[in-house]
C-alpha cells in the first residue's frame, strides 16, 4: 500500500500546466466505442480512472495504444457487449459505457459500478433514459441485462435532475438512434460540451450542449477524429488552493477560467488575489486567509461538489467562521473527521458544516476517504506543523496525474511510500 508523507509549512509558489479532465475523457473514451474506426484523443491524463477504461475497451474489442498523453483508439473490429464485474468495480464512472455498448450493439450486459463512497448514486435516472429509447432493461442476479427488441427510437427525455452521468449516457444512446431525441433538464458542465464537440466531429448532429435542453438528431454512422480533452477545472481548483493555504503564489497554464466562474470569487473573498489571462490563472494568497462566509455545492454553473472537500481544507485554516453546504451527495463529509484529526474545527449536522477556523493545523496520520476528500488532506498536510501521512492514496490516484512531482515542483515537500497493508485503511470506502 502507497501512502503520502508530507512535510508541512512550506509556501507554494511557482508554475503547473493542469493535466486534461479526468470527468471529460472517460466518457469520450467510452463514445471511441460508437466510432467504426481509430479515434485519436489528446490531453488525456495518466490516472488510475483512465487505465481502467482503457482495459474496458480492450475487453470489448478494441485496439488501444497510449502514446503519452495521446491515446488512439481503433474500434473498427469491436463486438464485445458485456463488461465484466471487476472492471466495473474498478469506477464509478464504468457506467458511461452502457449508453455507448447500446447505441452500437444494441444490448449490453453490466454489474452496478464501483469508485468512491460519496452517498447515494443510484442509476436510475441512466436506466429511465435507456428505456425512454426502447431498450429492454431487467436485473439478473446483480447484473443490468439490456437489449433492444426493435431498434433504439429519439424520444423525449426528461430528467428529475441534471445527473451528469446520465445525460452523457443519453447522448451517447440516442446519437445513433432512429429521429430525435430531446434531452430536458440536462446537464450543463464543460465536460458534457467537450463530449458533444467530440461527437459532433465524428458526425452526430447535437445542439444545445451546456444548456437545460439538449436535441440530438440521430445519424447512421459516426466518423473517426482527433480531439482534445478540455483541461481539469477541479485539478486547477486544488492547486489554486495549494497555494491559497500556505500564503503562496501560484500560477497555473493550460485552464479555462471560463469553467471556474463558482469558484474564483470565493478565493478572491478569502483575500487572494486572482487574475486571468488567457488560459492562465494566477493566485497571490495573503499570510492568513479570510473566512468565505457561505460555500453552497450546486450543478453547474453552481459551485462544483467535487471542489467542496478541498474548500473544506482552506476553511479550516481561515480566520472567522464559515458554513458548507452539501446538496449533490449525502455522504461527502468523510474528510471532516480526519481534519479533525489534524486540529480542524468542524461541527456538522446532516449536510451542514459549520468550519471555524483555527491558526494551524498539526500533521498526523489521516486516511483518504474517497478521492476529493483525499486531495484535503494533502492540502491540509501542506499548511500543518508538522509531518501529515496520508493513507489510502489510490482514491487520489484517481484523479489527480503525478501529484507528487507537481506539487513538489511548486514547493512542496511531499513523497510517496510504502507502507504495510493495515486491514482498517482497506476497510475505508
Amino acid at each position: 500500500m502507497s501512502a503520502f508523507v508530507i512535510n508541512g509549512g512550506r509556501r507554494i509558489s511557482g508554475s503547473l500546466r493542469v493535466q486534461g479532465s479526468k470527468n471529460s475523457v472517460l466518457p469520450i473514451l467510452a463514445a471511441t466505442f460508437l466510432v467504426c474506426g481509430k479515434s485519436i484523443i489528446h490531453n488525456c491524463p495518466t490516472l488510475s480512472d483512465t487505465n481502467s477504461t482503457i482495459k474496458i475497451l480492450k475487453n470489448l474489442g478494441c485496439s488501444v495504444i497510449r502514446e503519452g498523453s495521446t491515446v488512439i483508439i481503433d474500434s473498427s473490429t469491436a463486438q464485445g457487449y458485456e463488461i465484466p464485474d471487476d472492471l466495473m468495480r474498478e469506477m464509478r464512472s464504468s457506467v458511461v459505457f452502457l449508453g455507448a455498448i447500446i447505441g452500437r450493439m444494441k444490448k449490453a450486459v453490466i454489474s452496478s459500478p464501483g469508485g468512491c463512497e460519496i452517498g447515494l448514486r443510484p442509476i436510475d435516472l441512466h436506466l429511465y433514459s435507456m428505456r425512454q429509447l426502447g431498450v429492454n432493461v431487467n436485473e439478473d442476479y446483480g447484473k443490468l441485462v439490456c437489449n433492444v427488441p426493435e431498434k433504439l427510437e429519439g424520444n423525449r427525455i426528461t430528467f428529475s435532475f441534471p445527473s451528469v452521468g446520465a445525460t452523457e449516457n443519453a447522448i451517447l444512446a440516442s446519437v445513433t438512434a432512429k429521429g430525435t431525441t430531446v434531452i430536458v433538464n440536462a446537464a450543463r458542465e464543460p465536460e458534457i460540451i467537450d463530449l458533444c464537440d467530440f461527437l459532433n466531429k465524428c458526425g452526430a448532429k447535437i445542439s444545445g450542449a451546456g444548456e437545460t435542453v439538449i436535441t440530438v438528431e440521430g445519424v447512421e454512422v459516426l466518423r473517426p477524429c482527433e480531439h482534445s480533452v478540455i483541461c481539469d477545472r477541479i485539478v486547477t481548483a486544488t492547486y489554486l488552493i495549494a497555494g491559497a493555504v500556505t500564503g503562496g503564489d501560484v500560477s497555473l497554464e493550460n485552464t479555462n477560467p471560463v469553467h471556474l466562474q463558482a469558484v474564483l470569487p470565493l478565493l478572491e473573498e478569502a483575500g487572494c488575489k486572482v487574475s486571468v489571462r488567457c488560459k492562465t490563472i494566477r493566485l497571490k494568497a495573503p499570510l492568513r486567509l479570510n473566512r468565505i462566509d457561505k460555500i453552497i455545492t450546486q450543478p453547474y454553473p453552481g459551485f462544483p461538489t467535487d471542489a467542496q472537500a478541498p474548500f473544506t481544507a482552506l476553511a479550516c485554516v481561515a480566520k472567522g467562521t464559515g458554513v458548507i453546504v452539501e446538496n449533490i451527495f449525502e455522504s461527502r463529509f468523510k474528510h471532516i473527521p480526519e481534519l479533525i484529526r489534524m486540529g480542524a474545527s468542524i461541527k456538522t449536522e446532516g449536510r451542514v458544516a459549520v468550519v471555524e477556523g483555527v491558526e494551524r493545523l498539526y500533521g498526523a496520520e489521516v486516511v483518504s476517504p474517497d478521492l476529493r476528500g483525499g486531495a484535503a488532506l494533502v492540502l491540509a498536510g501542506l499548511t500543518a506543523t508538522g509531518t501529515t501521512v496520508v493513507k489510502n492514496i489510490k482514491f487520489i490516484d484517481r484523479g489527480y496525474e503525478d501529484f507528487v512531482e507537481k506539487l513538489t515542483a511548486i514547493g512542496a515537500d511531499i513523497e510517496r511510500i510504502n507502507i504495510p497493508d493495515d486491514d482498517s485503511v482497506n476497510n475505508v470506502g
